[in-house]
């Protein structure tokens, strides 16, 4: 069952994009102003700048807006620009040459067995050691440490709910390769977030 309003959601965003292949550059306007936050994050999270992130979002509109005409609607318009904004974030990537992580364009051996690390036990919880803003941040630092190729399939789907299938459409990628990286991503985040907190346990420790 639809989303109350999600109907009229989608009729509006329809109506928008045909006045926008004619040409009406308002109607555009109202579908950046609909995704320009969600796309600036996606951006920031895979640049890990915000100057950068600024940039991928007007080159991602501009971008759309001239290769309107190539949208066949066979998948959702946000889908379709996220593709864009996650390649022209993975440029700026390329072009400053800081990160050495493997690209999302290079393939993944998704049959490669995965084994689960212990995972040590938190106690006291760490809802219980930290307010909710310190641990957005902290967890924030742990998705921003990760390999582009898995940081932006864990934000596609964990952050930005898209579905696997919408996932797989946005970045190109078959559905076993999404399934493959979003587990290795969850697995490191787990394994980055059990040492964070074990650390500081210690830490508290050694001055009781």
């Amino acid at each position: 069952m639809s989303a109350p309003g999600s109907e009229a959601i989608v009729s509006e965003e329809s109506g928008d994009l045909a006045l926008a292949r004619t040409g009406d550059a308002q109607a555009f306007a109202n579908l950046i102003q609909r995704y320009e936050g969600k796309i600036f994050r996606l951006a920031q999270h895979i640049t890990q700048n915000r100057e950068d992130a600024e940039d991928v979002l007007q080159e991602t509109f501009l971008k759309a807006y001239t290769h309107l005409d190539q949208f066949q609607g066979n998948s959702k318009f946000y889908t379709w620009i996220v593709r864009i904004a996650v390649n022209q974030a993975l440029m700026k990537l390329r072009k400053r040459k800081t990160d050495r992580t493997v690209s999302m364009d290079e393939g993944i051996d998704t049959g490669e067995d995965i084994v689960a690390r212990e995972i040590a036990t938190w106690d006291p919880s760490p809802e219980e050691q930290y307010g909710r803003e310190e641990l957005a941040e902290i967890l924030d630092s742990a998705v921003q440490s990760l390999a582009p190729a898995y940081r932006t399939v864990f934000v596609l789907r964990d952050i930005e709910d898209l579905s696997t299938e919408e996932t797989a459409a946005a970045l190109d990628l078959s559905i076993p390769a999404v399934k493959s990286r979003l587990l290795r991503a969850r697995l490191q985040l787990r394994e980055k977030l059990t040492k964070f907190f074990k650390h500081k346990g210690d830490d508290a420790f050694a001055y009781m």
